[in-house]
């Protein structure tokens, strides 16, 4: 089965294809992550999986955003550990460092320790993309923070493990596909609303939930991005969407919402 991820060969997106797919899958990388999307969407492939928050850096918005531009579901999650690792090209030598290459959460999560080097900082599409730049470019003072699997698939240089700010450090990827999955008995759900404009909305849109015992896991506000100040509000809760709680308890939600989304349900992981 293939599953399409954004990234290159070796990018954390790939080490959670495998994490929850196996190894006999066949994992497709792709630039973008709206591309992710779309290839779901038009059948190219029947899965994807996109980031969606960390540890320490928080949200990926972009994605979070497009969860409300497309009409898929979200069937699985799972978190994968990140340990980043600065990476050379074989002849690199650590105090001949100038430049490092990553994805922008990449380092913002190594912000310590690379404001201790003062070495400019170059945002690159992904982390093995990065690795990837200098290889291609064959720059011997730059480097890269990806993961240890990638210096080893590009044959380079690790010079420093361990450099994240936190060894605290996962990220959360989510499952995409046109269904979601079936009830297991420990499920999560995710959904977006958007609270009437009133007093007190919030609060009772989110009571409903509380008073029928239903834990929320997470709730994140995006801009509406059509009307200033107005935001759309991102909620996972514990139990499937089938659940009579669960049911009733998006019902309710009706009554404070202009409107709701259930992106779907899954075994819960986290």
């Amino acid at each position: 089965m293939k599953v399409t991820y954004q990234g290159e060969t070796g990018a954390y997106s790939e080490m959670a294809v495998y994490k929850f797919f196996g190894r006999k899958v066949e994992p497709v990388p792709c630039k973008d992550f709206r591309d992710v999307f779309e290839s779901v969407k038009t059948g190219v492939v029947p899965h994807g999986v996109v980031p969606i928050e960390n540890s320490i850096e928080g949200s990926v918005n972009q994605n979070y955003d497009l969860f409300l531009a497309y009409d898929l579901k979200v069937c699985g999650e799972v978190a994968v550990k990140l340990a980043h690792v600065l990476i050379g090209n074989p002849t690199a030598k650590f105090d001949d460092i100038k430049t490092v290459y990553s994805h922008p959460q990449a380092l913002a999560q190594c912000r310590k320790y690379l404001e201790k080097h003062k070495w400019e900082i170059i945002p690159a599409y992904d982390t093995a993309g990065a690795v990837k730049i200098i290889k291609e470019k064959g720059i011997s003072n730059a480097a890269a923070i990806a993961s240890e699997k990638a210096a080893d698939l590009y044959g380079m240089k690790i010079l420093a493990r361990d450099i994240a700010d936190n060894p605290s450090n996962y990220t959360r990827f989510l499952v995409l596909g046109l269904e979601d999955a079936a009830p297991t008995g420990d499920d999560k759900t995710s959904i977006i609303f958007s609270a009437k404009h009133a007093p007190g909305t919030l609060y009772h849109a989110l009571g409903e939930f509380a008073s029928r015992n239903i834990n929320l896991t997470r709730i994140e506000s995006r801009p509406t991005k059509t009307t200033a100040w107005q935001y759309n509000f991102y909620l996972d809760f514990e139990g499937h969407r089938t659940e009579k709680r669960c049911i009733e308890a998006l019902e309710a939600l009706e009554k404070f919402a202009t409107f709701v989304k259930i992106l779907g349900s899954y075994p819960r992981v986290i």
